[in-house]
Formats: structure tokens, C-alpha cells, sequence
């Protein structure tokens, strides 16, 4: 079986990347990161990329701050597919997505988020599900459309919220639980 081509996009600590890459070197995931792409110019997710021998790019993201400029989303779609990349996974991503990657890649972006969607889309799920006095969070793994954690719902892990959990604390578990459902959810598209 070929190994399913994935590019990796991401802005922050990239510990989902991590995970990822992680499970491809020890072999339970068939998949080859074919690119590490980051809109933030130093970012640890591309130092990570590094550390695992991928290549990896800076795409400067233009004036916004919740979007790619139209000029970048189309240099993202040119580095995408000069990797070869058949799969997008969204690993702390912090930009929304519009017509020409979502274009190129109908159905093929997937993106996990810190809640159990639908409940609490967008920054910060866990100290939303905490503010709500909710009992448990978790995480989900989703494809990617126009909207802000909309897309059609893959995969879930539920994670209970303790009575003495800060919202560090929260959001450490949460992130457990994402670094072993995000592989296992990207897995299915390499059978």
C-alpha cells in the first residue's frame, strides 16, 4: 500500500504535528508528510518539521489576521501540489481557509478542534466548555469548509472536565487525547 501524501499546515507549538510525524516514523500510520507549511515566519512547528527531516516553508499570510491574502492562499495551493500532497491536515492552524485551497482540496482538509463539536467552535473551546460549567470537553477531528469549525464531523474523543481543572489542565488532557485521535482519524484515508 503507497503511503498517502500529507501536508502539514500549522502556526504554533505544533504538538499535533508532532504526534503525527511520530506515529509515520514508527509505522503505524501510512502516510508520508510531504510538507510543513507555517504563516508565523519562526514557529516551533517547523523547527519540529526540521527535527524530522521534512521539508518545510514559511508562506508569508499577508495583512489579515484571521485569513490568508488571495495571493498567498494561491502560493499554498502552488506549494501543496508541488509536494505532491494529496491530504491537508490542519494542526493548529489559525487562519481560515477560503475558495482556492478549499477548491483544490474539496474534501481533503482536515482539521481538529479542542471540543466536541458543535458545542464551542472557535479560540479557546476548553475555556469555553469550563465557563459553561460543562462536565466533559474533548476533541474532534473534522473536514474543513468556508465556515469556522463547520465542516462534516470524522472522529470524536471525549475528555471528562475534572472539579479542580484550570483551564491549563483542560487543555493539556484535551490535547492528550488529540495527539492519538488526529493520527488514528487520518489513518482512514490511507486504507
Amino acid at each position: 500500500m503507497a503511503a498517502l501524501g500529507i501536508g502539514i499546515l500549522g502556526s504554533g507549538n505544533g504538538t499535533n504535528c508532532r504526534a503525527i510525524l511520530e506515529r509515520i516514523r514508527e509505522g503505524s500510520l501510512c502516510a508520508e508528510a510531504r510538507v510543513v507549511i507555517s504563516d508565523v515566519f519562526d514557529s516551533r512547528i517547523l523547527h519540529i518539521a526540521r527535527e524530522f527531516g521534512v521539508p518545510n516553508a514559511y508562506l508569508p499570510p499577508g495583512s489579515f489576521k484571521t485569513k490568508l491574502a488571495v495571493d498567498a492562499e494561491d502560493a499554498l495551493v502552488r506549494m501543496l501540489r508541488d509536494s505532491a500532497v494529496e491530504l491537508v491536515v490542519l494542526a493548529g492552524f489559525m487562519r481560515l481557509l477560503k475558495a482556492p485551497v478549499l477548491t483544490a482540496y474539496a474534501g481533503r482538509i482536515l482539521n481538529i478542534h479542542p471540543s466536541l463539536l458543535p458545542k464551542f467552535p472557535g479560540l479557546e473551546a476548553w475555556k469555553q466548555a469550563l465557563a459553561a460549567g460543562e462536565t466533559v470537553t474533548g476533541c474532534t477531528v473534522h473536514y474543513v469548509d468556508a465556515g469556522v469549525d463547520t465542516g462534516e464531523i470524522i472522529a470524536q474523543r471525549e475528555v471528562a472536565i475534572l472539579p479542580n481543572d484550570t483551564a491549563e489542565s483542560l487543555h493539556e488532557r484535551i490535547q492528550l487525547a488529540e495527539h492519538a485521535l488526529y493520527p488514528e482519524a487520518i489513518s482512514r484515508f490511507c486504507e
